[in-house]
């Protein structure tokens, strides 16, 4: 009598997936990460060639990155996320700068707005880690108005942080059944997630290079306000926690193109503008 494989894909809970996710992001400060990240978001504005007026989505955005970068090109924009705390501090940063911010508590794979209600719908390093990459994609093609634009901006899977997410998953592994983040930075994934609605697709490959005293420095910052980052190493006992922290530094030294002492570490990612049809 012969054995009976079963090949069928396990289900996946994404409800418990995107609760674990939240927990994450909600963890450490995002926000002390993120706003060494603002000139990916006034790259991508530009790259969408934004016009003064148009109605601007942007999701999942942290402490708003982007949304600022709109913000000062007197677009119309609605700042979302579903971390309270990041939309309390872009909301803080929008202040400082009196700019006008519609700040408002959203899930990217379930956004509240009307089909096409925006001429531009964006997303710097947010929507990519969504758990349900094709809903959030949906979403972001239905809130679009026709001939509108689509941006993003996306950690490639074989950039640093592409290859903090690898590192991580080797000590706390990844849900099984759930789509790697890094597939948001392939042109083959975007067009699988937004073919329908593709009228042009220009992709550039750009460099974010991040830029810190040492990588130890690097290493300390991360491991304390990097949400993901800092849900691993409290999920980890004491020696996983030294192996880890040791890798992480040997990863950083790779990239590292300093010879001062002092970490610059280009992360390749993929800037994207879709014309919506």
């Amino acid at each position: 009598m012969s054995a009976v494989i079963d090949t069928t894909t396990p289900s996946v809970d994404l409800a418990a997936v995107k609760s674990k996710q939240h927990l994450a992001w909600s963890a450490g400060d995002y926000a002390v990460v993120g706003t060494t990240l603002q000139i990916v978001g006034e790259s991508l504005c530009e790259a969408l060639d934004l016009r003064a007026g148009e109605r601007v989505l942007d999701v999942a955005a942290g402490n708003g990155n982007a949304t600022l970068a709109a913000a000062r090109r007197w677009c119309e924009v609605v700042s979302t996320d579903y971390v309270p705390t990041l939309l309390e501090r872009g909301r803080s940063r929008a202040s400082a700068e009196a700019l006008q911010v519609q700040f408002e508590q959203a899930d990217a794979e379930n956004l509240p707005y009307t089909n096409g209600s925006f001429d531009v719908v964006m997303s710097t390093f947010g929507v990519m880690f969504t758990a349900d990459q094709d809903k959030a994609a949906a979403e972001m093609a239905r809130t679009c108005k026709p001939g509108g634009r689509i941006g993003l901006a996306n950690w490639t899977p074989t950039s640093l942080v592409g290859e903090i997410f690898k590192l991580i998953g080797k000590y706390v592994p990844p849900a099984i059944g759930v789509k790697s983040p890094g597939l948001w930075g392939t042109e083959a994934r975007l067009r699988e997630l937004f073919g329908e609605q593709i009228d042009s697709i220009a992709i550039e490959r750009k460099h974010f290079v991040f830029r810190y005293h040492n990588p130890g420095h690097w290493l300390e910052v991360f491991r304390t306000f990097y949400g993901p980052m800092h849900k691993a190493f409290m999920a980890l006992d004491a020696q996983k926690q030294e192996a880890l922290a040791a890798d992480l530094i040997a990863l950083a030294d790779k990239f590292n193109r300093a010879t001062d002492g002092t970490l610059v570490a280009p992360s390749e990612y993929l800037e994207v503008v879709i014309t919506c049809k």
